[in-house]
């Protein structure tokens, strides 16, 4: 509920005919003071209160864009950024294995490695934080989410290939003084967060204008369960702190944006023991497999923007970013050792030269150096220790005209010390004959440079050989077209939103894991021009039915295939359509709130090396999962109480060969499904509100 004071010194009968209508506004009034004469009158107050939804389809822009509020974080039990699409139709989130607890997205029917994750706009989840980077930004920490389907703007960088996700974190400027959120479920599983945001100086006091905000998060993970007994836990034990601290200063013409923040995480997992932190080597004299995850980070950036002139919106900004990752993770008898620093550099120039035009160029230089070793039985299996500097150029236009047209065409130049020069051409185009129609098209290149383990890091939960390409790493090109067009229909005083979508992918050159050739080893191949696509299009219905319920409805179906020894084969452990049907229900006054979702998640391939019928394929059926919560409103506080996978679906027998970890065929990476059954967890939230101004 978003509050709006208006000061009038009209009667209150007056006002009714300037205020918004009943399903647009809750109007408080009073009027029982309020006296109009010709010598004397009185101010009185009106209280407007506008209930804003909690995603958001842009009308203007030309990127077909999603912003996924606060209040749909508050849905579901959104513990963390990967856990923040469960009511969104366009984002797959399942687990990457059966044992470590890492979870994967994907977005137009590709891993969401191909997807540039930002946090306000700067370099967030790459590289080595893949595996677990998600899980990193806690949900209480997240203002909103911006969710951008194909080509992105070429001012953020080239990695942009399905899209782009950018999270914005609270800001100390909007949020409470003081907020807390603790939740705890079934398993155990405790998250603590707390959260504030205080104003250094004024700009009344003569300086400037300075605030800081502290977000702060700890997690501890301290039940083994092990739910299908096969030996294995079904989830790691341990836990993680994660604190990050800003500070945002405003001086005239000058804005200034600084944020560090640091990480430490730690997980065991593997053959069950009955200890849950310091492991055993051994039970009953025999060697277990053991999983232990130890993770450290640094990351942090600044932001210098100075506005040089107004009326032509001309403006420098400069982006600086830098992190350290550090991490030892042992899987078995295998040890992967890594660390990675990376430094980003971003400077650019904006103007409006006229109305309906706007200009940005720039320039930007990212550095990525590896220190990565993969090693099994104290053998040397990988070293891929490497570093890489690119420079590049870039310019972007946009046009408007009225509200009917919108155009982004961008380009950039770059240069890899490993790859040499190459070009990325985007454009963007929105075009809104009426108002209650829009359609959108985009076409354009992405790039990037594939990070083997980290890409495929559920691999090392096996026995397989990891078998690298003779010719070496090839970068990733692909050309990314799509198109999408959204109705706004009138229904009564209602709206219904009705949107289809889609969308194409094609790789010049990807990086293809190859689990079919060999059920012991896992191949890393480049395409080299063989086919290697993905075609999804999905078709969306949203409407508020009546005054504080609404419900979505959406389905989506992907084709994603690869060449495998000449013959063209749909991806593994890819769902091939995805339904989803989520409703909210908010009572008069937010006293109550009742949110239930049911995703329904279509079949797939599973990797099979059947070389006797090339026609034969091992598949893995469609399956439901329900999600409920209800929660209860106070003016500073929340209650809420939900559940998760209400169908008690989970995948039989995640873990191969589980009776012999060390053995030729052990395999915990073959994951198409839940491995955890019902769950049900309690949370609760309060905050010290911030003064009204």
């Amino acid at each position: 509920m978003k509050g709006i004071r208006i000061y009038m010194i009209l009667a209150a009968a007056a006002m009714s005919t300037a205020l918004m209508p009943a399903q647009e506004a809750d109007v408080k009034a009073d009027a029982d003071s309020v006296s109009v004469s010709a010598s004397d009158f009185r101010l009185e107050e009106v209280s407007v209160s506008a209930r804003r939804a909690s995603t958001v389809r842009s009308r203007s822009s030309a990127f077909d864009t999603q912003k996924i509020n606060s209040d749909e974080l508050c849905k579901a039990a959104c513990c963390n950024l990967s856990e923040s699409f469960e009511t969104n139709a366009s984002v797959d989130v399942a687990y990457s294995d059966a044992v470590t607890g890492a979870k994967q997205i994907r977005l137009l029917g590709l891993s969401g490695t191909y997807v540039q994750l930002l946090t306000e706009n700067t370099p967030g989840i790459r590289g080595l934080a893949q595996q677990f980077g998600m899980e990193y930004i806690p949900g209480p920490w997240m203002e909103s989410i911006q969710v951008s389907k194909g080509t992105a703007s070429v001012i953020n960088g080239y990695e942009s290939t399905t899209g782009q996700i950018n999270v914005e974190y609270l800001k100390p400027k909007t949020q409470d003084p003081v907020a807390v959120n603790v939740m705890l479920n079934t398993e155990l599983h405790t998250e603590v967060n707390m959260t504030g945001g205080w104003e250094v100086s004024s700009p009344e006091s003569g300086k400037a204008d300075v605030t800081t905000g502290v977000l702060a998060h700890a997690q501890l993970m301290p039940m083994s369960m092990d739910m299908n007994k096969d030996g294995f836990l079904d989830m790691p034990t341990g836990g993680n702190v994660n604190v990050l601290n800003r500070w945002d200063i405003f001086k005239g013409r000058y804005t200034g944006r600084i944020l560090v923040r640091g990480i430490y995480d730690r997980r065991f997992g593997g053959q069950e023991t009955g200890n849950l932190f310091r492991r055993s080597k051994t039970v009953y004299d025999q060697p277990i497999y053991d999983i232990d995850l130890g993770t450290w980070r640094v990351e942090g950036f600044m932001k210098n923007g100075y506005v040089i002139e107004h009326e032509r919106e001309m403006s420098i900004g400069i982006i600086t970013a830098l992190s350290h990752h550090n991490q030892n993770n042992m899987y078995g008898n295998r040890l992967w050792q890594a660390a990675q620093t990376n430094a980003y550099l971003n400077a650019m120039f904006q103007m409006t030269p006229a109305e309906g035009h706007k200009i940005t160029t720039g320039l930007s230089v990212n550095f990525d150096k590896y220190a990565e070793l993969l090693s099994k039985s104290g053998m040397t299996e990988a070293d891929l220790s490497r570093w890489e500097l690119t420079p590049g150029v870039f310019a972007e236009y946009n046009f408007n005209y009225e509200e009917k047209l919108s155009l982004v065409a961008g380009a950039r130049a770059d240069w890899s010390s490993k790859y040499g020069m190459f070009f990325t051409p985007r454009l963007n185009v929105r075009y809104s004959p009426w108002e209650w129609w829009t359609v959108r098209a985009s076409a354009g290149m992405g790039y990037r440079s594939p990070n083997l383990i980290a890409d495929n890091a559920a691999v090392l939960a096996s026995s397989r050989q990891l078998v690298l390409p003779e010719e070496g790493v090839k970068q990733e090109r692909a050309f990314n077209t799509g198109i999408s067009t959204t109705f706004y229909i009138p229904i009564g005083k209602k709206e219904l939103q009705l949107s289809g979508e889609c969308y194409y992918t094609h790789f010049i050159n990807g990086a293809v894991t190859d689990l079919d050739s060999d059920v012991h080893a896992a191949r890393f191949i480049n395409s080299n021009g063989s086919r290697n696509y993905a075609l999804s299009w999905q078709v969306e219905a949203s409407m508020e039915v009546l005054r504080g319920w609404t419900l979505t409805a959406a389905f989506r179906q992907t084709d994603a295939r690869q060449t495998i020894d000449g013959r063209l084969r749909i991806r593994p452990l890819t769902p091939q359509f995805k339904g989803l049907i989520t409703t909210s229900y908010i009572t008069p006054l937010r006293r109550w709130q009742f949110d239930v979702t049911a995703q329904f998640n279509g079949g797939g391939r599973l990797p099979d090396p059947d070389k006797l019928n090339p026609l034969w394929e091992e598949r893995f059926g469609w399956y439901p999962q329900l999600m409920a919560q209800i929660t209860k409103y106070w003016r500073t506080c929340s209650l809420y109480l939900g559940a998760e996978n209400m169908t008690n679906y989970r995948q039989k027998e995640p873990v191969i060969a589980s009776a012999e970890p060390f053995g030729t065929d052990f395999d915990a990476s073959m994951v198409y499904a839940p491995i955890n059954g019902w769950k049900v967890y309690i949370g609760f939230r309060w905050a010290l509100k911030k003064a009204e101004e």
